[in-house]
This record gives C-alpha cells, sequence and structure tokens, in this order.
C-alpha cells in the first residue's frame, strides 16, 4: 500500500512539473528579439511592448524598465492591450512610469481589451498613459524629428479604426510606421507606409497550428499569419508575440516577447 501511495503521488508530482514547464514558463520566458528591416531607410531603434495584460502577465515592470536602459532605443511604441479591469489601473500606472521614466520618447494605441472598460475608466486609463510620458494616437499621428511620422490607428477588432482620419495629416511621400493593436487592418491599408507594428493574437498563446481556424481572428491568423515579420503588397509588417496572455493564464509553445526594430 505503502509502494502504491508513494509511486501515485510521485507521477502526480512529475504531472505536475511537466504542466509547469509546459505552460507557465512560457508565461516568464521573456525574449527581447532583433528585427532588422533596412528598406525601412529611416535609422532609428524603436522598441516594441505590446499585449501587456497587467493582470495576467508574469514579466515584472522593472524587467521591463532594465530592458529599456540596456538597449537605449530611440522610440518606444507600445501597441495596446494594457487591462479590461478597472481595479488594475494602479498596475498599469506601475507599468507605464517604468516605461515612460527613462526619458525616451513613447508612442501608444489602444486594444480590444482597453475598450472592455467603461469610458469613465478608459479615460482614466489614457491619462495614466499621458501622465507617465506617453502620447495615445487614437486615429492620429505624430510627426517625428521631421524625418518620419508615427500613424497610431485605433483597434480594428473594436470597430474604432478610422484610416482617413489617423492618415489625415500625412504629407505625400512622407515616410510612415503604423503603430496599432489588431494586425488585421493591415488588408485595408494602402501600400503606403515604411513599417507596421502590431500585436493581439499572442502569437496564438497556444501554439497549436490547426487552433486558429476554430477561433475567429480574422482572416490573417486564419491563414497561418499569428507572430513575426510578414510582407503585404510589399509593405513590411510585424506581429508580436507580446509579453502577457489573457485567460488562460498559461501559454504552450510559445514564449513572450518585446521587440528592438532597427529600421
Amino acid at each position: 500500500m505503502d509502494n502504491v501511495w508513494l509511486i501515485t503521488a510521485f507521477s502526480a508530482g512529475v504531472m505536475v512539473l511537466i504542466a509547469y514547464v509546459l505552460f507557465i514558463v512560457p508565461t516568464q520566458w521573456l525574449k527581447l528579439e532583433h528585427v532588422r528591416v533596412p528598406s525601412a531607410k529611416l535609422g532609428v531603434r524603436v522598441l516594441q511592448i505590446s499585449d501587456v495584460h497587467v493582470e495576467f502577465t508574469r514579466i515584472s515592470h522593472r524587467r521591463i524598465s532594465r530592458i529599456i536602459n540596456e538597449q537605449k532605443p530611440d522610440y518606444i511604441c507600445v501597441t495596446g492591450d494594457f487591462t479590461q479591469k478597472t481595479k488594475h489601473l494602479p498596475k498599469v500606472k506601475r507599468y507605464a512610469e517604468a516605461i515612460g521614466s527613462a526619458g525616451i520618447p513613447v508612442f501608444a494605441v489602444l486594444g480590444n481589451h482597453d475598450y472592455r472598460l467603461g469610458e469613465p475608466d478608459r479615460l482614466r486609463l489614457i491619462s495614466i498613459l499621458e501622465q507617465a510620458g506617453f502620447t495615445v494616437l487614437l486615429n492620429d499621428s505624430v510627426l517625428i524629428d521631421g524625418k518620419f511620422r508615427i500613424v497610431g490607428i485605433d483597434d480594428y477588432g473594436s470597430k474604432m479604426s478610422d484610416v482617413d482620419k489617423a492618415f489625415a495629416n500625412v504629407e505625400q511621400d512622407e515616410p510612415v510606421v503604423v503603430i496599432t493593436h489588431d494586425p488585421n487592418i493591415v488588408l485595408w491599408l494602402k501600400p503606403n507606409f515604411r513599417y507596421f507594428m502590431s500585436g493581439h493574437f499572442h502569437g496564438m498563446q497556444f501554439n497549436v497550428p490547426p487552433l486558429f481556424r476554430y477561433i475567429n481572428k480574422g482572416a490573417l491568423a486564419t491563414s497561418g499569419i499569428v507572430k513575426g515579420l510578414h510582407r503585404y503588397k510589399g509593405c513590411p509588417f510585424y506581429i508580436s508575440r507580446g509579453m502577457g496572455q489573457t485567460f488562460p493564464n498559461a501559454r504552450l509553445f510559445i514564449n513572450c516577447e518585446v521587440t528592438l526594430h532597427e529600421l
């Protein structure tokens, strides 16, 4: 009887360990991806942070701050999904202050989870980001050092995107970097941008290739385009795996990332 109990306990322990390694370790494994796109011809280094999901991420704000201080990018872009619950806004504040504390210009857009906040709390989220030094682009753009323009397109999946409004101030032949949350909007853009950054898919979170055939995440995901660097009509676009995840708080065969883009 004692031997049976020991074998059962050992087997259970092994199963718990395997489950931890498979499902929890990837949420703690943050990789700094380096992406070089010489064709952009902008001569800048942009650190992209996506899908923070403060209620679930296991990546600390101190770790993000260390990466920023070590890499010293020229700009930081945060491509949406900070939180969907009011009670987590103080935690968003800690992450926002950590990201903004280096004094590097930070540009951000909102994601579909941010739009699950009621309007007063969403405005509070935007205020938290702006107080931390972020420029929040909601179908808007900003000219960077007279060299290129960052265009922030609001979340496509939340039906908040307005491409014409976002590009309203873009001059003809002006170099453009697009930041947005849901990458599916790229299919509706004219090929008039140098680069495009997004997130949203978490690299599938559970990286089982047939999965998105049964989960409606749009045309890109259905076709298997869920992470990394791709091209649409000759223009490069990037989908981050993100640094957080949604429920369940686990990943399978896909780690977290922040991304340094050399453009």
